[in-house]
């Protein structure tokens, strides 16, 4: 498993549009996925141990994200021959096992991480109401070990200063995970 770091943040590079099936297969694009204020676009996947470790963090800060209205939308983009873990079967599991309040999509063709240049689980894209990018960072400082209970929230805290103001902060630190696995 190959671990990477995101690139720094393109500040105001536009939001990408994309027409992708949820876990119940119901298409959703770019448009129904945004908040009034913005939209998180998270690339994740079920096997990848820096995912698994922030699942319910993740699921408590989009929660409390929409209240400020930035939606979230979560892609999978991994390759699920190489980790059946991934399958869209098991994408639905996890979903409803951890209650997922934003839609979790399959890129099953991998061209929406493309075009988005993902490179990693958890890969996070941070975008005003205008969909211009003003987050690419970590969600918190805790990788993949369990967090602190007075850890900073770096996703959680940029995103509400992306609803309050509509720009993201000048300083980021790179969001680390293991490689999209990309189809041969």
């Amino acid at each position: 498993m190959v671990r990477l770091e995101t690139p720094v943040c393109d500040f105001g590079q536009s939001a990408i549009d994309f027409s992708l099936p949820d876990v119940d297969g119901k298409i959703w694009s770019l448009e129904e996925c945004c908040g009034a204020k913005g939209l998180l676009v998270m690339f994740i996947c079920n096997h990848c141990p820096y995912v698994k470790a922030i699942q319910q963090r993740l699921v408590n800060d989009t929660a409390e994200l929409r209240e400020l209205g930035i939606n979230s939308v979560a892609i999978m983009s991994n390759d699920p021959t190489q980790y059946a873990e991934d399958s869209p079967e098991n994408m639905k599991k996890i979903a409803a096992e951890f209650n997922f309040p934003f839609p979790y999509l399959l890129d099953a063709a991998q061209v929406v991480a493309k075009k988005y240049g993902a490179v990693c689980t958890p890969d996070f894209f941070g975008y005003n109401a205008d969909l211009e990018l003003q987050y690419r960072g970590r969600l918190d400082a805790s990788r993949k070990e369990l967090i602190a209970g007075d850890m900073k929230r770096d996703l959680f805290d940029a995103m509400k200063q992306v609803s309050q103001t509509g720009h993201g902060p000048k300083d980021q630190i790179p969001s680390m995970g293991c490689s999209i696995k990309w189809i041969d």
